[in-house]
């Protein structure tokens, strides 16, 4: 089951969430039903995502078909007691939550989206979660460790060769991110104030009212800085540590993360996980933040075209944790699937070349959403034509999904003789 089927699940809530129509059953399988809202959802979902008309023939029967075929899996795994843990669906679920705040823009456009808090969402939706995973691991059981012999790829090279995708520019990089820090006197402001906060807390003043006029975690703000039920491992660790110290009520010292400063509330305590609140004050960064970062990846830069490992540079200053332990080495990327950031400075490159710093958006947990980096192009492969000398591994892949896809439409035809199943359409 792809990721993708986990959003659409967190999808179904938007349609949920303005339906107005008496909602119908439009299919029945085993003891699930398909409602019109879902069914409604995921041809939304998939037209948006692949922008082609909702209305297109045949795709609302096609998308039915799958739905229903999921049930019948789901079914399945009940029948054979497959099981997963809790801790698999609240993470599973928190993946699914993020790209879909990742997708949407931020945690108060979900909420708006859903028309309820994210702690809620969570609780609506964990147990649809739950059924996926359910399927998800029975499918991997039954089909997931299919593999393919050298005969097996060949043969599906021969066969298919003629109608194989082109493969695209490809290019091989590594990389040496760092991020703009703040200056000692932008860290003092920002700790005095938080120190007012925790003073006007101290003295009286609601905590509530107090995230809401003053964090700046978009996320949580509006609901006073709820963030909910999360169980230990899901915040950064200083952050954990302080709120899993916390007993019920108790307000924090300052605490300081990658993020900025925080205090936090302990609402209250469900076995492994917490209910807390919080208060987020970031750490401004001025131009000389900027520049400073800049300046740092230009000696870098300059190092290594006089001869020194880029490698190495990249294990002591790069601060992308994915790639630094690994000399800042990406996966390799197609030229048009290049980031929009990194076109201007990239494409361009030559083989062992360095590009200069440049700006590019950021996932790391540095509290920024930006930060500077140097790209090494170590290898650019041009476009061509799927050969088995060159791309043998990515024709091994084709072959094996290929296989697994020709497993599966018969292993669901089983189920549809041995499981019911219905449309009510």
């Amino acid at each position: 089951m792809k990721r993708s089927s986990l959003l659409i699940l967190l999808c179904v809530a938007c349609a949920f969430a303005s339906a107005q129509p008496l909602d119908r059953v439009v299919a029945i399988v085993d003891n699930e039903v398909i409602l019109e809202s879902e069914l409604n959802a995921q041809i939304q979902f998939l037209a948006l995502n692949n922008r082609i008309d909702p209305k297109t023939p045949g795709l609302k029967e096609e998308i039915l078909q799958n739905m229903i075929n999921e049930k019948l899996l789901v079914a399945k795994a009940i029948e054979d007691s497959i099981t997963v843990s809790d801790e698999e669906v609240q993470q599973q679920l928190e993946a699914a939550i993020q790209q879909r705040i990742q997708q949407v823009g931020s945690e108060a456009r979900l909420e708006e989206l859903y028309g309820m808090p994210l702690s809620r969402i969570k609780r609506e939706y964990r147990d649809e979660m739950r059924k996926n995973l359910l399927a998800q691991r029975l499918q991997q059981q039954r089909v997931g460790n299919a593999t393919v012999g050298r005969f097996e790829v060949e043969e599906f090279y021969n066969t298919y060769k003629d109608s194989l995708p082109p493969v695209p520019d490809q290019l091989e990089m590594s990389r040496i991110f760092v991020t703009p820090k703040p200056s000692a006197k932008q860290k003092e402001e920002a700790r005095a104030a938080m120190e007012h906060l925790v003073d006007s807390i101290k003295a009286g003043v609601d905590f509530g009212d107090l995230a809401r006029r003053n964090s700046q975690d978009q996320g949580s703000a509006q609901q006073g800085g709820d963030l909910g039920f999360v169980r230990r491992g899901q915040f950064v660790s200083e952050f954990e540590a302080a709120v899993f110290s916390l007993g019920l009520g108790q307000v924090s010292n300052i605490i300081e993360t990658a993020f900025g400063f925080h205090v936090v509330q302990l609402l209250e305590r469900r076995g492994d996980a917490v209910h807390a609140r919080h208060i987020l004050l970031r750490i401004q960064r001025s131009e000389n933040s900027d520049s400073s970062a800049i300046a740092l990846l230009d000696s870098l830069r300059d190092r290594a075209t006089k001869g020194e490992s880029f490698a190495e540079l990249a294990k002591k200053y790069s601060e992308d944790k994915e790639s630094n332990l690994i000399g800042g080495l990406l996966p390799p990327v197609d030229l048009e699937q290049l980031e929009k950031d990194w076109s201007p400075s990239v494409t361009d490159l030559k083989d062992g070349e360095i590009s200069k710093p440049f700006r590019v958006s950021s996932q790391a947990p540095s509290g920024t959403n930006y930060g500077y980096q140097i790209v090494l192009l170590r290898k650019r492969t041009p476009a061509h034509r799927m050969t088995l000398e060159q791309d043998y591994h990515k024709i091994e892949a084709m072959a094996l999904n290929f296989k697994r896809q020709k497993d599966y439409q018969a292993w669901i035809t089983e189920l549809r003789s041995k499981i019911f199943w219905q449309i009510n359409l």
